[in-house]
């Protein structure tokens, strides 16, 4: 029997149109915030528990609108959204210096991929958990004090202050009708950088410049 030409055509063409259409369906436009992001359907279904899956099936109870792009609408910061869709597409998260971790964080429990989630925390909790000593730095004062004052005073510090260095600069300060030995007792604390340093007084600075030199 003699093949008909006209069919063979009908048939390729029916073929060629099936073959096109589920091309274009694989690939799916987002709206999101009024910004357009086009990716494609194996992306948006890789966490079948995510918002993304829900619509890629077109859940009833998922209300998403179409805009006349036929792009899914949805109501978030596109800002967030760059890191949320290039995690699904090659599984690393990429953050951009501006941006905060908690901002993206928000967005992907929105989403609901749970890897991203877990993974963002992570990231918070080791940031948060970085040394505080970078921080900090060590502030060093030098009092002055006469011998009969030494004991109270060590004995007397607060706020974080501890005893490092003990300087005898020498008795030549007379008090009343007797003389007492000059001290420069050494302390330090740690404390944040943000705070100003109490700088030790001009009578503090000779005396210790003194302490040195003996």
């Amino acid at each position: 029997m003699a093949e008909c030409p006209e069919m063979n055509g009908i048939a390729n063409n029916i073929v060629s149109e099936k073959w096109v259409g589920s091309r274009k369906s694989e690939w799916i436009r987002l709206n999101v915030g009024g910004h357009h992001f086009l990716t494609t359907r194996t992306t948006l279904c890789r966490d079948p528990k995510s918002f993304f899956f829900r619509l890629c099936q077109e859940d009833n109870n998922l209300a998403s609108d179409k805009d006349e792009t036929g792009a899914f609408m949805i109501d978030r910061d596109p800002t967030y959204f760059s890191p949320i869709l290039n995690f699904l597409r090659h599984s690393k998260l990429v953050i951009d210096k501006n941006l905060a971790e908690e901002g993206i964080l928000e967005e992907a429990e929105f989403y609901n991929i749970t890897e991203l989630i877990q993974l963002i925390r992570d990231k918070i909790r080791l940031r948060d958990e970085v040394p505080q000593k970078e921080s900090r730095k060590q502030v060093y004062r030098v009092l002055q004090c006469h011998e009969d004052e030494l004991t109270q005073m060590v004995s007397t510090m607060s706020d974080g202050w501890k005893f490092e260095q003990l300087i005898n600069v020498g008795s030549q300060y007379s008090y009343g009708n007797e003389d007492h030995s000059e001290f420069l007792c050494v302390v330090s604390r740690e404390c944040d950088k943000r705070e100003r340093e109490t700088e030790p007084t001009d009578r503090a600075k000779v005396l210790q410049q003194k302490g040195l030199r003996m």
